[in-house]
C-alpha cells in the first residue's frame, strides 16, 4: 500500500486541510501483513429525498470509489458495494457490525458517513473491547449516488477513483489519493487531492457560475475546453513540473502571461474564474470534443 511522501502531505497543507488521520492506521508495509483468507461482499440500497437546492455530505471510506451523478428526481438514490476481507466467517461477521455507513438527514442536507476500524473515536464509542487483530484488515466501500441535478456536494475520500457528473451546486472535493474525474459545466468547484490526477471536463462554452479551483500536491491536472470557451485561467506549477496549453485558443490576460509554470490567461471573452495548482507535477489545457473523456 502507498505511503504518502512528507513533501506531499506538507505541500497539501498549503493547500487545504483534509481529513485523514483517520486512513492513516490503514497503512502498514505489505512484508508484515499475510492477506486475508476470505472475502465478502455486501449490496446495500438506500433512496431518501431530498429537495432541489439541498446538500449532500458523503464521507468515504480508507478505500473505495465514489461516483455521483446527477438526475431530475428530489430525491438522492445510494448503492454501497462493501468489501470486507478477514480469515474467518466468524471475523467477518464481526468487521460486519462496524465497517458500513450511516445516514443522517434533515428537510435539506444528507449525509452519508462511513464507519469502520478506521475511527478511532467511532470504534471507542461502540466496540470498546474490537478484536486488535482485525482493525488493520483491509476493507472498502464503492457508492454510485445519484442526486437532483441542483445540489451542493461535499466529498471526503481516502484512496480511490471519484467521478462528478451532471450536478451544479457548490462543490468541495478532498481526497489523499484519487483520480477524480469531474464532467461540470457550471455551479462552485473546490478540489483538493494530494496525490493523483484531476480531470476536468467542461461541455459547454459558457460556465454557470463563480468557477474552479482545483489543486493536487503531487501529480496532474487535466482541464477539457470546448472550442469556443470563454473563460479566464490562472495555472501555475509550484515547485517542478510544466504547464501544456494543447488547447491553443488562450491568450495573455496579465503578467506573466503564458510559461511553462505560470499563466495567466483568457479564453474567449474571458468569463467564470479558474484556478488550477500543483506541487509537483503537470497541468494539461487542452480541447474538450463531443467523444472525449474528461
Amino acid at each position: 500500500m502507498k505511503v504518502f511522501s512528507a513533501s506531499a502531505l506538507a505541500l497539501l497543507g498549503t493547500f487545504l486541510s483534509i481529513p485523514t488521520s483517520g486512513f492513516a492506521q490503514q497503512k502498514k508495509s505489505p512484508d508484515t501483513i499475510r492477506p486475508p483468507q476470505l472475502v465478502r461482499t455486501t449490496i446495500r440500497h438506500e433512496q431518501h429525498r431530498l429537495a432541489y437546492g439541498g446538500t449532500v455530505t458523503i464521507s468515504g471510506a480508507p478505500d473505495g470509489s465514489i461516483k455521483i451523478e446527477g438526475w431530475p428526481r428530489n430525491e438522492v438514490d445510494i448503492t454501497a458495494e462493501i468489501q470486507l476481507r478477514a480469515d474467518t466467517e466468524q471475523d467477518l461477521d464481526r468487521l460486519a457490525v462496524v465497517n458500513g455507513f450511516v445516514i443522517d438527514d434533515d428537510v435539506n442536507h444528507l449525509r452519508v458517513l462511513s464507519t469502520g476500524t478506521h475511527d478511532k473515536a467511532f470504534m471507542r464509542a461502540v466496540a470498546k473491547k474490537f478484536p486488535k487483530t482485525l482493525l488493520g484488515l483491509p476493507w472498502k466501500i464503492d457508492y454510485r449516488i445519484r442526486v437532483p441535478a441542483a445540489t451542493d456536494l461535499e466529498i471526503n475520500a481516502g484512496r480511490g477513483a471519484i467521478d462528478v457528473a451532471g450536478v451544479e451546486g457548490n462543490i468541495r472535493v478532498s481526497a489523499a489519493e484519487s483520480e477524480t474525474n469531474l464532467t461540470l459545466s457550471g455551479g462552485t468547484l473546490v478540489a483538493t487531492i494530494a496525490t493523483g490526477k484531476v480531470n476536468l471536463g467542461i461541455p459547454a462554452r459558457t460556465w454557470r457560475g463563480v468557477g474552479a479551483d482545483i489543486r493536487v500536491a503531487m501529480g496532474e491536472v487535466t482541464v477539457g475546453l470546448p472550442p469556443g470557451f470563454n473563460g479566464d485561467i490562472d495555472a501555475e506549477i509550484l515547485r517542478s513540473g510544466k504547464i501544456e496549453d494543447l488547447y491553443g485558443g488562450l491568450e495573455p490576460r496579465e503578467k506573466p502571461g503564458i510559461t511553462p509554470q505560470n499563466m495567466k490567461a483568457r479564453a474567449g471573452a474571458g468569463g467564470a474564474f479558474f484556478r488550477f495548482t500543483v506541487g509537483d507535477g503537470t497541468i494539461y489545457i487542452k480541447k474538450q470534443t463531443a467523444d472525449s473523456k474528461p
